[in-house]
């Protein structure tokens, strides 16, 4: 059977599930006394906030690459017992010089799932995986949700405008001793999009480097515990 991308993704994903115990993977309360102690190495806790303060964003990211512009930035929350689901809204840019001669803007919602965090001790830890999805979209009358009217019909069977993407990645993480910051971490990811993935499956003489993605970015985790 020849392996695909999409089918090395699919199947890490399934293996990650598959390899949670119950109590990783059950309701979204916060700390569980059982469930922390079946991970001594796992860490994370998630904090519950009250009333307002559940809109307040639990992180915020940097990053560069990964086919939502150069740079982007933006914020997101955590949830679960082990902090384990993330989602994210990132604003991002693309300079004039690599989008046709004008500045484009980029704005993405990203799904994270990150099953294990490794502690190496009371400061540092490694995320050794993780992976999601995300869409996102630019700006500009040029690009299309629709194939416009213009051409055949049929002629362009994609969306030049929304674009959605599948990742994996890995993370290290400091806790540092600060009264706004829980963790600072360094992460990178390696995505494809449905565009790239249905290219290599209909010609054999793209490699597997012409359809990836690498990208690079900081998180930082808002709000210590008081």
């Amino acid at each position: 059977m020849k392996c695909t991308p999409t089918k090395i993704i699919f199947l890490l994903c399934v293996l990650t599930f598959l390899s949670l115990p119950e109590s990783g993977i059950a309701g979204l309360s916060a700390t569980d006394t059982t469930a922390l102690h079946t991970r001594k190495w796992d860490k994370r806790v998630h904090l519950k906030y009250q009333r307002w303060e559940k809109l307040k964003p639990t992180h915020v990211k940097l990053q560069y690459a990964g086919g939502m512009g150069m740079f982007a930035v933006g914020a997101g929350w955590d949830y679960g017992k082990r902090c384990q689901w993330e989602t994210d809204f990132l604003w991002g840019f693309l300079p004039k010089r690599y989008a046709g001669g004008k500045t484009r803007s980029t704005f993405t919602v990203k799904q994270n799932y990150i099953p294990w965090s490794v502690s190496i001790n009371e400061q540092w830890a490694i995320e050794p995986f993780y992976c999601g999805l995300y869409m996102t979209t630019i700006t500009g009358d040029e690009f299309w949700k629709k194939e416009p009217g213009k051409y055949p019909n049929k002629y362009y069977n994609f969306s030049t405008k929304i674009r959605p993407y599948i990742f994996i990645g890995q993370r290290f993480g400091f806790n540092p001793s600060h009264s706004l910051l829980r963790n600072i971490s360094a992460y990178y990811e390696i995505s494809t999009c449905e565009l790239y993935l249905i290219s290599k499956a209909t010609n054999r003489y793209i490699r597997m480097k012409d359809i990836l993605r690498l990208s690079f970015g900081i998180r930082m985790q808002l709000f210590r515990k008081r």
